[in-house]
């Protein structure tokens, strides 16, 4: 996962929406959003290559997601599928904050998102820390915590603008702002051990490029009766619409 936004008891029917983008390789096998048929309280899409996932809530209404940190001096090739931690959360209702602690040196740097609107929480792997969310506007990208990336800002304040302008958030115009494409000027690229070629590619919210970029776009609501909507568009290299998914529950 690249980019996640997320908006607390920022709106007064729909106290969690969260808009997410992930980006990975175009030839990285994965199974669109569904229920697991052996976890049926969960609805995630599936890494085919690790079987872990990036974004997914269960039965219960409880949310977890993770985004990469991008550090290339502190990846490994030998750890564990990060993608498993997102499993554990939904599977338990939860993680705990010392295992995570304690067993995330075996993991390459993530971000791990997890909770409710109740209680959301954010683990950065690299600082050892677990942030609880006020409630607003957030966004977590390949950093930490609320960055001030041009990206992360964009969607930010595009986002704030039409759930706090709409009484009835609109799915398609949060997919809209998750498909700019616009990319920052070098002047106000992040520097994250990556090429200057990479850096302004991986700048935008939607990233197209034919080997690594925006593989699918996920917006989640959950109202305050507690029904959760899921919407799940899939992309190729080229950008073109592979599908959508709707769910409701």
């Amino acid at each position: 996962m690249c980019i996640l936004f997320v908006a607390l008891e920022a709106h007064p029917e729909y106290p969690l929406i969260i808009c997410a983008n992930r980006d990975e390789f175009h030839h990285r096998p994965t199974e669109a959003a569904h229920f697991w048929p052996k976890q049926n309280r969960l609805l995630a899409g599936k890494d085919l290559e690790a079987g872990g996932t990036w974004l997914g809530v269960n039965q219960n209404g409880l949310i977890a997601g993770l985004t990469n940190i991008r550090d290339p001096e502190l990846i490994q090739s030998d750890m564990k599928s990060r993608g498993e931690l997102v499993l554990k959360a939904l599977i338990n209702d939860g993680i705990d904050e010392s295992w995570l602690a304690r067993y995330s040196p075996f993991y390459n740097p993530f971000n791990l998102l997890y909770g409710d609107e109740k209680a959301l929480y954010c683990f950065d792997s690299r600082a050892k820390r677990l942030n609880q969310l006020t409630a607003g506007f957030h966004s977590i990208s390949n950093g930490a915590l609320d960055d001030i990336w041009p990206k992360m800002s964009r969607g930010t304040q595009a986002i704030q603008a039409h759930i706090t302008n709409n009484s009835n958030p609109c799915i398609d115009s949060l997919l809209a702002i998750m498909k700019d494409g616009t990319q920052a000027p070098d002047a106000d690229l992040p520097q994250t051990g990556v090429s200057l070629e990479w850096e302004r590619h991986l700048s935008s919210i939607y990233i197209q490029h034919q080997e690594y970029g925006t593989r699918s776009t996920s917006i989640i609501l959950k109202d305050k009766r507690g029904k959760v909507q899921f919407s799940e568009v899939r992309y190729d290299g080229k950008g073109r619409n592979l599908g959508r998914n709707d769910f409701s529950f």
